[in-house]
């Protein structure tokens, strides 16, 4: 005589709904959050209102569905919309201050940039004015080098005269 195994199914659903949530600590995509939903609301409340095991694996399998395609674009949306793009590496020193430091030798000269950076500069549009010491703005980066522009008082965030007293 076999026991009737069924009647611990409440206890597969808990079990899958704790794998399903630890599978989504991992992956935080919110999928298998809705599965672990779905398993919880269909198959564990169909359970203890006394359905079948089939009712249990369909409620499940609808609920999961259904809280898939409603609720998790719902959540990638505002997760999303709180997330702001930070320029990085490269595409962060694009409009980045600094000075001057080296003349121009040719069609190159050397600035530090306001975030420590020493970068070589090629003569571009209005380059043709700058001096050792002026503030200036980066335009856009060239591979290896940078091409820079004299800084507006309004764009120059340090103050020219760095003197201390």
């Amino acid at each position: 005589m076999l026991p009737d195994l069924t009647q611990y199914m409440w206890i597969a659903w808990i079990v899958l709904a704790l794998v399903f949530v630890i599978i989504e600590l991992l992956t935080l995509e919110f999928t298998f959050l809705m599965l672990a939903g779905g398993t919880l609301i269909g198959g564990l409340g169909v359970n203890l209102l006394g359905g079948d095991w089939w009712l249990q694996v369909l409620a499940a399998a609808a609920v999961s569905a259904l809280l898939l395609f409603t609720i998790r674009p719902l959540l990638l949306r505002a997760l999303h919309r709180s997330s702001v793009l930070h320029p990085t590496n490269v595409d962060a020193i694009r409009g980045l201050g600094g000075r001057l430091t080296a003349p121009f030798t040719g069609d190159v000269a050397a600035a530090r940039l306001d975030n420590g950076e020493l970068w070589s500069v090629s003569r571009g549009p209005g380059s043709d004015a700058l001096a050792v010491g002026d503030r200036i703005i980066v335009t856009a980066v060239r591979g290896a080098m940078v091409e820079v522009a004299l800084a507006t008082a309004s764009e120059s965030p340090l103050p020219t005269d760095r003197s201390t007293d």
